[in-house]
């Protein structure tokens, strides 16, 4: 088995905190590929699934492989493209492969919490990937304490494999062992489990977090798991369909069988997948999210349109908005704000006068295209505000003569316990201040969000069918009262 290229303690004094913020934006948990190829180079083309998938997840990347009973794994902290190189892939035979790309939520940024998570059992080793979180940790930690389990990290990825290591030692085989531990798991979770036997692919009973079955042609053939289509499409495989809410698929040499695995499934997809998180070119619910993000945009201009001269987007995320607000509008949509795509995460700190301007490290104005221009500048979500704030006086300083902020998703009001490291409550700006207050606190001329109607009347599907908590703090999974108390307002816990 290989071991990570770095030791653990050259990073244990790092957290998620030392890293500097991403604009203002919640961040993803992670994202996960699984493939079952016995004659392909399955630890390449799980690179490359993972680079693909990189936008899901920047602090960490893992792959194991299974070669017969022979497991190889290798992970370390950094982009996709930093921990693995040709040599360090050589090393990683196999014909079953489990990647994971990490964004920290349950578990600090440490070496030692990234994944895939690894433990063995009498059945041999298991690898796994997981994209949610888990909602009771606690319980679970306690129960497998109580069972004297070995816990190595603080993630409850790990607690998930445990679990079901645990059901193994009980004498059950894979299947029985896993459908039997996710019984007691609750929350968010795609996982991707790579065994000696064959490669699973879960989703809990909402489905909260994405999850796809892709096929790889030719005559060697095999079955490709992917958090989003973007990652089955840069290594040539087809779309099958979506692994669905409760069902586990189990992929060996005799193909792919698919088991519910919970009796009462209920989809619940997380809506801010389509807002924000996915990239523009995955496919979700039969549409492109590029699509999907064109008619929020729209919406937003039959709801809200000032007078402006010109539309433009803080990239890359907001841009398809900005372009079906234009549409929709009339209003010409221009290039007002240049990204640097280059920039990473850094261990390395900006001067404090760089901090003060810190958004030019990422968003710089055409000033010469936008003096003495009224914009409407559209993004995604307002989380914070402080980044907002920053980038309105960007605009302001290029000599904009107006700016008209325009939101394609209701205002964020409740943080998320499934999967997406958002602030605590007090910390969200819309749920302690009104519209006008905030328009005043970033500094807009005017400022409107789209309304949760128009948002789901955007994905032309039932409205029952997403999580939309974040907007509107009704939850799909129950929560413990401790863990409301964690990041929930007090009087919201109250009510």
């Amino acid at each position: 088995m290989s071991n990570q290229s770095l030791s653990s303690d050259q990073y244990c004094d790092q957290s998620k905190d030392d890293y500097p913020q991403h604009l203002d934006k919640p961040e993803e948990a992670c994202g996960v590929f699984g493939i079952y190829a016995p004659e392909q180079d399955v630890a390449k083309l799980t690179y490359f699934g993972l680079f693909a998938l990189q936008h899901r997840g920047q602090e960490s990347s893992g792959i194991a492989t299974f070669d017969d009973k022979q497991l190889h794994v290798y992970k370390d902290m950094g982009l996709v493209s930093q921990v693995f190189n040709e040599e360090i892939l050589d090393q990683l035979p196999g014909q079953i492969a489990v990647g994971h790309n990490r964004y920290s939520t349950t578990g600090s940024s440490h070496i030692a919490n990234a994944q895939p998570a690894v433990v063995e059992t009498p059945l041999g080793p298991l690898a796994l990937a997981h994209n949610g979180n888990l909602v009771n940790t606690i319980q679970l930690r306690d129960d497998l304490l109580k069972h004297n389990s070995n816990l190595m990290t603080t993630t409850d990825s790990e607690l998930i494999a445990l679990g079901i290591a645990a059901e193994v030692n009980h004498g059950k085989g894979w299947l029985e062992a896993a459908m039997s531990a996710f019984q007691s798991c609750q929350g968010a979770f795609s996982l991707v489990i790579g065994t000696p036997d064959g490669l699973m692919g879960v989703r809990d009973p909402n489905g909260i977090r994405p999850l796809v079955i892709g096929t790889l042609g030719g005559n060697s053939g095999g079955y490709v798991l992917a958090s989003e289509t973007c990652g089955l499409d840069i290594i040539g495989a087809d779309y099958l369909r979506d692994v669905e809410p409760g069902e586990l698929v189990w992929i060996n040499d005799e193909g792919i069988a698919s088991f519910d695995w919970s009796q009462k499934p209920e989809r619940k997809v997380c809506i801010f997948e389509m807002i924000y998180f996915a990239r523009p070119d995955s496919i979700m619910d039969d549409q492109t999210v590029f699509s999907y993000r064109l008619r929020l945009g729209r919406q937003l201009a039959k709801e809200s349109t000032p007078d402006a001269d010109m539309v433009i987007a803080v990239p890359d995320s907001g841009v398809p908005a900005a372009i079906g607000f234009s549409r929709e509008s009339g209003i010409p949509y221009g290039e007002g704000l240049i990204k640097n795509r280059y920039v990473g995460r850094t261990f390395i700190q900006p001067t404090q006068s760089m901090r003060e301007t810190g958004i030019r490290m990422k968003l710089n104005p055409l000033k010469d295209v936008l003096v003495g221009k009224r914009v409407v500048l559209v993004d995604d979500s307002i989380v914070r505000g402080n980044t907002s704030s920053k980038l309105i006086k960007a605009l302001r300083d290029a000599g904009v003569a107006e700016v008209h902020m325009r939101v394609s998703s209701p205002p964020v009001t409740h943080p998320c316990f499934f999967g997406i490291d958002t602030d605590n409550q007090e910390q969200l700006i819309a749920a302690t201040k009104s519209v006008a207050e905030i328009a005043n606190y970033i500094g807009v001329d005017s400022l409107a969000y789209l309304s949760w109607e128009g948002m789901m009347l955007a994905t032309r599907k039932d409205s029952k069918s997403f999580c939309s908590a974040c907007f509107t703090g009704h939850y799909p999974v129950p929560l413990s009262e401790e863990l409301k108390r964690s990041k929930l307002m007090l009087e919201e816990v109250q009510v």
